[in-house]
């Protein structure tokens, strides 16, 4: 590099995120530049992201809070970065995760290169068929309840560069401007709208759920697409014992799972002859419920199938995962 710096980041680094960015379009931040304003002096931008990000001096703005409504009711925040600070973000994003794709669960499926949330549904119905029960897990205000300091044990485990630590910790703690321009500090949770953030909610989910289940429950399978997660057990016994367990997983997290929206669901079929209060459940814009098919014989039966959820989500995915 023709400049001294504290860290040796390529231009070329910053230069291939701006071109990420641009393709995945996106609305300006609290600075109020949107893509093409910042395409409009594209040179001196990008030299300015580089030259304080490499002299350590990068320090982001505030994320601005966007409030959508949630399909299930209620609503969602958001917090969208700045068109200069998503460009940062994915510098190091796109150093981290090749690294973290290596030890990723193969199912975990959310916002992960090669897989998607139908591959999460094909596994699902796969599952169903060979299993008799769920667990259906809402884990309550995740990207809200991140624990920091949790989260960046588990980062230290993958990478030990000082500028990505530095960079990860600012904006774990960055705060979100109000409307009316107030700004909201933190102190858990990553804005959910960053583009590092889903990443981070990922190894956050792999060593709370994903190692954990491998090391404790090594004969149960689930399918996890970002924090919502589905269960398969051969028993009601063994789901209310292991829901149990779950339970205490995630408060030794630091989070906790939804009471009403947490649920043991039986996959009811012509097979199964028994009975429960809940036989069916919502994964990713499907409803999952016994339904009347066609068998290959040319025979009605009852089977335990996914089907798009109406009039909740019209276009085959949820809100979240659009």
């Amino acid at each position: 590099m023709s400049e001294t710096k504290s860290f040796e980041i390529p231009r070329q680094w910053v230069y291939d995120a701006w071109l990420d960015v641009r393709a995945n379009k996106g609305a300006a931040g609290v600075d109020g530049i949107s893509i093409s304003d910042f395409e409009a002096d594209l040179k001196n931008n990008l030299y300015k992201i580089w030259n304080r990000m490499s002299s350590g001096s990068y320090f982001p703005p505030p994320v601005m809070r966007v409030t959508i409504p949630k399909a299930s009711g209620g609503e969602r925040h958001l917090g969208v970065p700045t068109v200069a600070d998503r460009i940062a973000q994915t510098v190091v994003k796109r150093v981290l995760e090749p690294e973290l794709e290596r030890i990723f669960h193969p199912d975990s499926y959310g916002y992960r290169p090669g897989k998607s949330a139908h591959d999460a549904l094909a596994q699902t119905r796969q599952r169903c068929w060979q299993y008799d029960w769920i667990i259906d897990l809402d884990v309550k205000g995740f990207f809200d309840n991140i624990d920091h300091e949790l989260m960046m044990k588990a980062v230290r485990k993958h990478t030990d560069s000082p500028w990505m630590l530095l960079y990860i910790e600012r904006w774990l703690k960055v705060g979100m401007m109000e409307e009316g321009g107030s700004v909201e500090k933190r102190d858990k949770g990553t804005p959910q709208g960053g583009v590092i953030s889903p990443l981070l909610a990922n190894l956050f989910l792999h060593y709370a759920f994903d190692v954990w289940m491998k090391r404790n429950h090594p004969s149960i399978v689930f399918e996890r697409y970002a924090d919502d997660i589905i269960v398969h057990c051969q028993s009601q016994r063994e789901a209310e014992e292991l829901l149990e367990a779950i339970k205490e997983r995630m408060e030794a997290v630091q989070l906790e799972l939804h009471p009403d929206k947490t649920k043991i669901v039986y996959c009811k079929d012509a097979r199964r002859t028994g009975d429960h209060e809940h036989v069916k459940f919502d994964f990713l814009g499907y409803t999952f419920r016994p339904r009347k098919i066609k068998t290959r014989q040319g025979k009605y039966s009852v089977g335990f199938t996914p089907a798009i959820s109406n009039p909740k989500f019209e276009n085959g995915t949820a809100d979240k995962h659009r």
